[in-house]
């Protein structure tokens, strides 16, 4: 009885392709970094930064400005039951289901020119946290005396 080799497009070589496939992304997605929705817009005297940050405390956030940079950073922690110090869902709960990230992350923007970083201002409500940032009246320059 003569045989033939398996062809590299048989139906057990693209079944085997498409597991490992489905694999790789499963753990790409659990160990992605999520960053928020950001929506950035510029006018004459600054620009404004609104980023999604649903069931983000308002006390993890952080803002950071330097001469021409915004860094935001947040943490979302795990759900706590009302009344429940604990992040833990109570010992008789069995999650059947869980699609919420929960860690920290941090996102930086910069601007094409100076941003005047004690005049930045921002306000988080109901899940969007919004950051004015003003840019810079004065641009600063220096005179070089060349010598010889």
């Amino acid at each position: 009885m003569l045989t033939l080799r398996q062809s590299a497009f048989d139906r057990a070589g693209f079944d085997r392709i498409e597991s490992d496939l489905f694999k790789r992304l499963e753990q790409q997605l659990h160990t992605a970094e999520r960053v928020p929705a950001a929506e950035v817009c510029e006018t004459e005297a600054g620009y404004s930064i609104c980023l999604e940050l649903p069931g983000v405390a308002r006390d993890s956030i952080d803002v950071k400005a330097t001469e021409r940079n915004l860094v935001i950073s947040a943490e979302r922690r795990a759900h706590q039951p009302e009344g429940s110090d604990t992040a833990q869902p109570p010992a008789s709960a069995t999650t059947l289901l869980s699609e919420f990230r929960y860690g920290t992350w941090s996102r930086s923007f910069r601007f094409p020119g100076g941003i005047n970083r004690e005049a930045v201002q921002a306000a988080y409500r109901d899940g969007l946290l919004t950051v004015e940032v003003p840019k810079a009246q004065t641009l600063t320059s220096v005179s070089v005396k060349v010598e010889g």
